[in-house]
This record gives structure tokens, C-alpha cells and sequence, in this order.
């Protein structure tokens, strides 16, 4: 069985509901998943488990402090998360405010690490997005999102 850690910085509680969304997916492909808020998280956490998934709102185009400041104490910890499966989602107050790039932001500090990172030929290719609260669409990207990535950990952990 794979452990998945859902991580996610929520404000208004829209990212916070994606995270719950992600948790799910992930359930229902009998995986361990914890879900917790960044700040309960520690950068030696993340060595437990086979899949990583982080979400967090859009400030300025890029990603919360509370989440980039857990990627940059991991630095401890490098090479140690090679081959872990990793993958991100974001919420924003409008559409191009940057959901991408935070994203984006969050999935290259994985790749330096040496994690897994699986897109999506259908739908939110990067992770899924959403604007103000999620909406029906964004919920199916998060269920989506954390199926696949649960699947994929599973698949790698042996």
C-alpha cells in the first residue's frame, strides 16, 4: 500500500477544500494518505511516504511562504526524496493570476530533489487549478489528481 501526504497552506479555505478533494482521490485507490496543513509539517516528514502531493493558494503569481519556506528547509534532505512521486495544485482569486506558476514553482522543487512528476494528458496538465472556491470541474481534477498520483506511488513503491 502507498503513503501519500497531502500538504496544502489555506487562507480563505478554497485551497484547503482541493486538498480534501486530492485526499480522497487518493483513498479510494486504498492508499495511506495523510492530510495535514504545511505548518504541522516537518521537512523529515516528507521521507516516509512515496507520494507528495502540495497545494497552495496563488499570491503574486507563485507560491504561499508558508509552502516555499517547507521546499527550502528540505534542502537537508537532499537526494534522499529520489524516485518519491510528487505533484502540486493551486487556487487563485482569478483567472491568469498565476495558478500555473505556482504550480509550476512547486513541481520544480520536486524535480530537483529527484521526484516523479506525472502530468496530465486531459484536463489541468500541470495540476489541478481553481478560481475562488473550486468548482465542480476543479473537483474532479483534484479527485483526479490524487487517483493518479496514488496509483502511479503504488506502482513505484513495489
Amino acid at each position: 500500500m502507498a503513503k501519500i501526504l497531502v500538504i496544502y497552506y489555506s487562507r480563505s479555505g478554497n485551497t484547503k477544500k482541493m486538498a480534501e478533494m486530492v485526499a480522497r482521490g487518493a483513498k479510494d485507490k486504498s492508499a495511506e494518505v495523510n492530510l495535514k496543513e504545511v505548518a504541522e509539517v516537518k521537512p523529515e516528514d516528507l521521507l516516509g511516504y512515496d507520494g507528495i502531493i502540495i497545494g497552495s493558494p496563488t499570491y503574486y503569481g507563485t507560491l504561499a511562504w508558508e509552502v516555499k519556506k517547507l521546499l527550502d528547509e528540505s534542502v537537508k534532505f537532499h537526494g534522499k526524496l529520489e524516485g518519491k512521486v510528487g505533484s502540486a495544485f493551486s487556487s487563485a482569486a482569478n483567472i491568469g493570476g498565476g495558478n500555473e506558476t505556482t504550480i509550476l514553482s512547486i513541481l520544480e522543487a520536486m524535480l530537483i530533489h529527484g521526484m516523479v512528476v506525472q502530468g496530465s494528458y486531459g484536463g489541468d496538465h500541470y495540476g489541478p487549478v481553481a478560481i475562488g472556491m473550486p468548482d465542480q470541474r476543479a473537483k474532479e481534477q483534484c479527485l483526479a489528481l490524487g487517483d493518479r498520483i496514488a496509483r502511479l506511488a503504488k506502482k513505484l513503491a513495489g
